[in-house]
């Protein structure tokens, strides 16, 4: 484990395009312990939730007088709200929790947290969904990692 592996797995984990699918398999290609890996990368990946609720409530209000970062902004919202909303609607905070869970791009922590704020959740509920959803995607992304995609051949039917 060297500093150039920490921070490229911290930086990963941290990112919203590759968070957790990005930060597990980079560490442990890069020869690390496979549980560290993930309680590393899902560590820094829990963080993302206090960070945006912060940056939401204090920078973004400044940030939004520039008008090339309230274009930026508006067109993301939209596609968060579009993603999470109906899984909102239906299943409260835990939707956000699930939507977190699913490791799959734009459907992350960073995703999860804004749509949670954009749809005036509260708080505290979506930190805790938003911290089991981390956990349950640094489980799927460490296990397809260590395991390799093959073991999961017993979901899919072969024809």
């Amino acid at each position: 484990m060297n500093g150039i592996t920490f921070f490229w797995t911290t930086f990963l984990a941290f990112l919203p395009i590759s968070e957790l699918r990005g930060a597990i398999p980079f560490a442990v290609a890069h020869g690390w312990p496979w549980l560290w890996a993930f309680l590393y990368g899902a560590f820094i990946n829990a963080l993302v939730a206090p960070a945006c609720w912060i940056f939401l409530g204090t920078f973004h209000k400044l940030f939004l007088h520039l008008r090339w970062y309230a274009d930026f902004f508006n067109r993301f919202v939209e596609r968060a709200r579009s993603k999470v909303h109906q899984g909102v609607e239906r299943w409260g905070w835990w939707g956000i929790g699930v939507f977190v869970a699913i490791p799959l791009p734009l459907t992350g922590a960073w995703t999860g947290t804004l749509g949670a704020w954009v749809l005036g959740l509260d708080k505290k509920k979506t930190m805790v969904a938003v911290i089991l959803g981390v956990l349950v995607s640094g489980i799927i992304v460490t296990s397809v990692t260590v395991l390799g995609i093959r073991a999961f051949d017993i979901f899919i039917k072969r024809v």
